[in-house]
Order: C-alpha cells, then structure tokens, then sequence
C-alpha cells in the first residue's frame, strides 16, 4: 500500500556553485558511497543533485519532520546501475512511525535540472 510520495527539483547548476562555495558541504550532504563512483571517481555535479533530490523527496514522502539527518537516508546504486534507498537512524525512524517499509527511487537529470522521485510503501 502506499503510504506516501514525494518529488523535488534541483537547478544543476545553482547546485554546483553551492558545492563550490562551501567545500565541506558534499561531506556534510552525502555519504562518501554517494560521493564516490564505484570505480572511486567523484560523481558529476547532475548525479549528486539528483541524489540531493532524492533525500529531499524522502524527507517531503515522511511529512518533513525535524530532525533528519542527511547521512541516514544513502542513494547506492546495484550492479547494474539502478538507484536504490537505504534509510537508518532518524530518517528509518520516522519511515517504521508511518508504517513505511519499503521505497521505490527514481532519479533523472536532464537540461539543468536533476529530479528525484520516491514512493513509500507499508
């Protein structure tokens, strides 16, 4: 059953110049799996705005309660490239208060802008 979705949008490059001014922002934002391709190459500035997206559309699908941290909900990829969620501390806290059990993630960038959509499922 569906319990939630959310959705946002991110200007690339709006993004991108935020990352520049504040060096330890990507550190503060993502977890170095996020960071870091699987061959351990920085990812592009469309992948992390994309994967900041989807955190937002996380915490949009959970009501947006405070308290999240940015490090407990990771965007990992399988083997063959596909995004996936994985929440832990405040942000699977608050997915088991609504029942949440399971996510559906999708995430695109095209034209300067990096969306990401999720589904939460009980």
């Amino acid at each position: 059953m569906i319990v939630a979705v959310g959705i946002d949008v991110v200007l690339v490059e709006r993004f991108a110049r935020a990352l520049d001014r504040t060096p330890l922002l990507a550190d503060r934002l993502f977890t170095e799996g996020e960071r870091l391709t699987g061959s351990g190459n920085p990812r592009s500035a469309e992948s992390l705005a994309a994967r900041f997206a989807a955190k937002e559309a996380v915490a949009k699908a959970l009501g947006a309660p405070a308290g999240l941290r940015w490090h407990d909900c990771e965007i990992v990829a399988d083997p063959d490239g596909r995004p996936w969620l994985t929440v832990s501390g405040t942000v699977a806290a608050a997915a088991a208060e609504r029942g949440v059990n399971r996510w559906h993630l999708s995430l695109s960038h095209d034209g300067g802008i990096a969306s990401a959509m999720v589904v939460a499922e009980s």
